[in-house]
C-alpha cells in the first residue's frame, strides 16, 4: 500500500458492512441443499442478480426469469418479493471501525456499493450506521456497477476525491483490482480484524 496520507475511506457494504446471502431464504424454501444450489446457479444467478444492481427493474429481471423457468415461479418470486430475508443483519465488528471513524472525524467517510435502487432505501432506513457516510454512490441509481472503472471515477468525480489519498474496501479481489487501476488505494475485506490491521498500517487508526 503507498504510504501517502489518507484523507478518504470508502467502504463496500455488502459482505464488509452488511451481511446477505440469498441462501438465507432459499433454506428456507427448498428442503435438499442440491435444489438450492442448483437453482441460485442455474436459475437466480450471480450474474442475473448483478443486472438489478446495474439498474435493471426489479419487475421486468423478475418476468425474464419467469419466462425462461415457468416451473420455478414461486422460488423466482419469491427473490424480491421475500429479499429481505437474505440480509443476516449488521457485521457488527466492522460496523465498530466504522462508528471509531465516524468519532475521529479525521477522514472523509464514504460508500460504493452493488445494489439496487428499488431495494436500496430499505437498507438505509434500517441500518442506522449507513447515515454516517458523507455520501454513498448506489449502483443501481447510476446504471453502472463494480467493477466497471467508470463507476470508481464517478465516485471520485462526484465527491472530489484525490486518488491516491484515499482507501478503498472491498471484499471481492475484482473490485479492488478494478479500484487500483484508477489510482485509487484498495485493500480486499476479509475480517475486522484484518481490516484493523490494514488502517493501522495506513496510518489511519
Amino acid at each position: 500500500m503507498n504510504n501517502g496520507v489518507i484523507d478518504t475511506v470508502v467502504f463496500d457494504l455488502g459482505g464488509v458492512l452488511i451481511d446477505w446471502n440469498p441462501e438465507y431464504l432459499y433454506r428456507k424454501i427448498f428442503r435438499e441443499e442440491a435444489e438450492m444450489r442448483h437453482f441460485l446457479s442455474e436459475v437466480c444467478t450471480p450474474h442475473w442478480n448483478a443486472e438489478q444492481d446495474a439498474g435493471r427493474l426489479l419487475e421486468e429481471a423478475t418476468q425474464l426469469l419467469v419466462g425462461q423457468f415457468p416451473a420455478y415461479e414461486v422460488e423466482i418470486r419469491a427473490y424480491y418479493e421475500r429479499w429481505t430475508e437474505m440480509l443476516g443483519g449488521a457485521l457488527t465488528e466492522t460496523v465498530q471501525i466504522l462508528e471509531q471513524l465516524h468519532r475521529q472525524g479525521s477522514h472523509r467517510l464514504l460508500a460504493l456499493t452493488n445494489w439496487s435502487h428499488e431495494t436500496f432505501p430499505y437498507a438505509y432506513s434500517n441500518f442506522r450506521f449507513l447515515h454516517l457516510f458523507e455520501g454513498i454512490l448506489v449502483s443501481g441509481e447510476e446504471k453502472l456497477k463494480k467493477p466497471d472503472p467508470v463507476i470508481y471515477r464517478l465516485l471520485i468525480e462526484r465527491y472530489g476525491i484525490e486518488p491516491a489519498r484515499a482507501l478503498f474496501i472491498d471484499d471481492n479481489a475484482e473490485n479492488v483490482e478494478s479500484a487500483r487501476n484508477v489510482g485509487l488505494q484498495a485493500v480486499q475485506f476479509t475480517s475486522a480484524g484484518q481490516l484493523r490491521e490494514e488502517l493501522k498500517s495506513a496510518g489511519i487508526f
